[in-house]
């Protein structure tokens, strides 16, 4: 037989009883389509991470404590780097005396030496140092939220983050000297305490742990990274945080922003430097801890790609299954045809006529289910799953396709070959 005479003869075959071809490209096309689908949710869940880091800026630097042991001293300090704010010296506590124990905690004098460290530092951009306060209720006209992170720090930190107001203003450098209580509200808190009208929020007075604090403006909103809601947050001047929710002691972290993204690295090297000066330690036994957005990104991008491939492996057990279900179904076929199989060899088939013939009957139906898989994955990638919106990745389709047929020829080789190998005299007499 020529190969149109095979793939006709194969056609009739697959085609003779519909509904069990159909069920037998089920597999394949649940296998493929769970490929596609879940390869995407994996993509998706990496891009949305990548977008949320991105956000945070490329050049960003968060220094953090190795330990939270007692001993921070330091009160508001000095210095500033233009057009990032300052640290006053509008109070007589100063830090100084903390630089002196060697604790491990970072102080508002660390961070002062940050800013003003121009010849040692020429590749940091700007510094912010952050407290944060704990269990914050706000309150406003007998509405009230929990507020999931309440930061302190000076307006350098909005161009540190990438963050921005949308109604209203940003508090000033005359707000943190002067100890001013004002505040700026994420959108989450924003809506929760007067609904979606969050401009007539900007200008009034609400209570944060039943301290009045005014509203300055509402920040733009962030969106969410996984279960952290972005906007359930409030910022407002470190030394007002400090004189009414955190007290004066250790600060949380410091944020630094460098030049550009190429010079992150020199950055982190020139911080490590000063700190280590300034704490008395060395690399060895370093009291604190440097972390960049390029390490946070290759450490979620090497994550979500472990996740992507474990995804991958789950669903291409589905194709394996489904290949499974294709020979199982060929070895019926070859069983009930086993006569057609002899009457053919007795006109003068050959081997290769009869193995071809079957060979393609379990590729064509791999064929089909790989198609509609095809269809069925790119379809449901369109739709948000478990809070990801998968992005399809275009090798996932062809890899996915590719093996829907290979899986076709694998498994139907043992079938056609089991035909093959019948002798036409045997295959005459069967009943």
């Amino acid at each position: 037989m020529n190969v149109s005479e095979t793939a006709r003869f194969a056609w009739q075959g697959v085609t003779a009883d519909k509904p069990r071809s159909g069920l037998t490209t089920l597999g394949i096309l649940i296998g493929v389509a769970a490929v596609i689908i879940l390869v995407a949710v994996g993509t998706g869940s990496s891009k949305s991470v990548q977008a949320q880091i991105d956000a945070l800026g490329s050049n960003t630097l968060t220094v953090q404590a190795a330990s939270t042991a007692s001993g921070g001293r330091g009160g508001p300090g000095g210095g500033a780097i233009a057009g990032f704010g300052a640290f006053s010296q509008s109070s007589g506590a100063t830090s100084q005396n903390a630089t002196k124990t060697h604790t491990p905690e970072l102080t508002l004098a660390d961070a002062r030496a940050l800013a003003t460290s121009k010849r040692e530092a020429p590749d940091v951009l700007g510094v912010a140092p952050l407290v944060t306060a704990q269990s914050v209720e706000a309150t406003y006209d007998g509405a009230s939220h929990s507020v999931g992170s309440t930061i302190g720090t000076t307006p350098a930190y909005l161009l540190i983050d990438n963050s921005s107001v949308q109604e209203g203003r940003a508090f000033t450098d005359a707000d943190y000297t002067q100890h001013r209580r004002v505040a700026l509200l994420g959108r989450t808190v924003a809506e929760d305490l007067i609904g979606d009208d969050t401009s007539r929020l900007v200008g009034r007075v609400i209570e944060l742990n039943g301290i009045e604090f005014t509203v300055d403006g509402i920040l733009t909103s962030k969106g969410s990274t996984g279960p952290q809601d972005q906007d359930d947050r409030v910022i407002a001047p470190l030394t007002a945080v400090q004189d009414t929710l955190s007290g004066y002691g250790a600060l949380s972290a410091i944020s630094v922003k460098a030049t550009s993204a190429d010079t992150v690295n020199p950055a982190e090297s020139e911080i490590e430097s000063i700190l280590d000066a300034r704490h008395d330690v060395t690399s060895a036994d370093r009291d604190y801890s440097v972390a960049n957005a390029s390490s946070i990104l290759g450490a979620a991008t090497s994550s979500n790609r472990t996740f992507t491939v474990l995804l991958g492996a789950v669903a291409a057990i589905s194709l394996l299954v489904g290949g499974i279900g294709v020979m199982n179904i060929m070895l019926v076929t070859v069983t009930e045809r086993t006569r057609e199989i002899g009457i053919k060899k007795a006109l003068g088939a050959g081997r290769a006529d009869i193995v071809g013939q079957f060979l393609t009957e379990a590729v064509l139906l791999s064929v089909f289910g790989g198609v509609v898989g095809v269809v069925v994955g790119l379809v449901g990638s369109r739709f948000t799953i478990v809070g990801v919106q998968p992005a399809v990745a275009p090798y996932s389709v062809g890899l996915a396709f590719g093996v829907a047929i290979l899986i076709g020829l694998f498994f139907g080789l043992y079938p056609a070959n089991r035909a093959a190998s019948l002798r036409p005299i045997d295959a005459l007499r069967y009943e």
